[in-house]
């Protein structure tokens, strides 16, 4: 297979040498051995996947600079593309490249993606990339956390032998969705057998979760809801500025969603302090029905709503499921939690009606109310969404500051950057900003080749 090489100029050489080594970026030798450089791709690879430097030695501590050091030739590094032909052995979820810059060799450059199944070092062991550490994943719990993370084990179908399967064959969350949903099926049990819900005569973590009427009291802390209201617009909330003590939200999840989202709502309706604030009902709910149905329940803490006067946090335990990362996560699906979401789509007005569709529609709720999208963020155990109360501006301010960067826009780009649907509306925009004279069409570009930029200042006359 024929790698190709790229020769860069000397500024992106400076900048790379400059960089900092983080949880997307790491720099090693020519000199470092195989075995530890398995752990570091192997970390990138279970994390969130990142990029390898190969050929560049450690930073001097004199300057603070680090030296490019490559292989003399691409022969010299087949040691190391061995290394990922035996992780990678279909050629996916990785790429590499050669780097040349002036005569100091060639630096191998690997982007790593983040993988489905969990990759292991030659010995044997599973590393994970937290921050610029290459860490072992230690104890059986770590790495079965691990898993639920990538989507090789959902923790829904661990059995639950402490429970008996009375808290879910004779619950009336389930004959109310036997009665309504599915008329044929005259035998609770056997129904539940057939969706794996009970096995071995013991109920599954995601049967209880669906259809016990308080699953919380036998998995005390792996599936409640609080909700908290802070009288403040600080970054983090304290017990002083808690407005009243946090509400808990229990029972099957079907009904847990629908009471937290009515419940964040009036609390929000209720508050003095928040008067006008107000945030799509389609947000809050496809939020929260998204932390409720993809969390990882083998931790043992609950979601947390946390409202605050500027914004509304919404934590989920476990971090983005398989192959979803905070960049992709709007073009990308994967159910960590795949009974839960396939079943809960049978109740009568599912919460989750558009499958895979519920992170887009809250953004999308967001532009149309003319507020900020909301903000993703991942850390060690949880993702928290930050629904903002901040004004997106209107379709000219947009407009106004995207030319001020950028020129020229044509008419199709001008409506995705200001979420205006209707081209004839846009079209009334554009004409609008050139008649106030703050814009005005590109000469000589007709047609679909139509652009508009920042009207240009005319120079006096004499």
């Amino acid at each position: 297979m024929s790698i190709r090489t790229i020769n860069i100029p000397y500024a992106q050489r400076v900048k790379l040498l400059t960089s900092d080594e983080g949880h997307f970026l790491d720099f090693k030798s020519i000199d470092v051995s195989p075995a530890k450089l398995t752990r570091h791709i192997c970390a990138f690879a279970n994390a969130d996947g990142g990029e390898l430097y190969i050929g560049i030695d450690e930073s001097n501590k004199l300057n603070g600079i680090r030296q490019w050091r490559g292989f003399k030739t691409i022969e010299d590094a087949n040691g190391f593309l061995q290394i990922f032909e035996k992780l990678f052995p279909l050629g996916q979820d990785f790429c590499y490249e050669f780097l040349s810059s002036s005569k100091d060799g060639l630096v191998l450059h690997i982007e790593i993606q983040k993988t489905l199944e969990v990759k292991y070092t030659s010995d044997n062991k599973a590393y994970i990339r937290r921050g610029a550490q290459s860490l072992p994943v230690d104890g059986e719990e770590a790495l079965n956390r691990l898993k639920r993370n990538k989507g090789v084990s959902s923790f829904e179908s661990e059995i639950i032998s402490s429970s008996d399967i009375l808290h879910i064959t004779k619950s009336q969350p389930l004959i109310d969705f036997l009665t309504e949903v599915v008329p044929s099926a005259t035998d609770p049990e056997i129904w539940l057998r057939k969706q794996l819900l009970i096995r071995n005569s013991k109920p599954t973590v995601g049967g209880l979760l669906l259809f016990c009427e308080e699953p919380q009291v036998v998995l005390p802390k792996h599936c409640g809801i609080k909700i908290y209201r802070y009288m403040t617009n600080a970054p983090t909330g304290t017990r002083e500025a808690l407005s009243f003590n946090p509400i808990t939200i229990e029972g099957h999840i079907y009904s847990q969603i629908k009471t937290a989202v009515s419940k964040t709502v009036e609390v929000i309706e209720n508050t003095p302090k928040l008067d006008g604030i107000r945030y799509p009902h389609e947000t809050l709910h496809e939020i929260i029905t998204n932390a409720v149905l993809h969390r990882d329940y083998g931790i043992a803490d609950d979601i947390h709503v946390r409202i605050f006067d500027d914004r509304i946090e919404i934590q989920s335990p476990g971090t983005l499921p398989g192959h979803v990362t905070v960049n992709n996560i709007l073009n990308e699906r994967f159910a960590r939690n795949g009974a839960l979401v396939r079943i809960i789509n049978k109740f009568p007005d599912p919460p989750n009606k558009d499958i895979g569709e519920g992170i887009n529609t809250a953004f999308s709720a967001m532009r149309n109310w003319r507020l900020k999208e909301p903000k993703i963020e991942q850390r060690d155990n949880s993702v928290i969404i930050f629904i903002r109360h901040e004004s997106l501006g209107s379709p000219e301010e947009i407009l106004l500051r995207y030319l001020d960067k950028s020129s020229p826009i044509k008419k199709s780009e001008a409506r995705r950057i200001c979420h205006v649907e209707s081209d004839n509306k846009m079209t009334t925009i554009l004409q609008r900003l050139v008649r106030d004279g703050q814009i005005e069409r590109v000469p000589d570009l007709k047609g679909n080749k139509s652009a508009y930029r920042k009207l240009l200042e005319q120079p006096n006359g004499d």
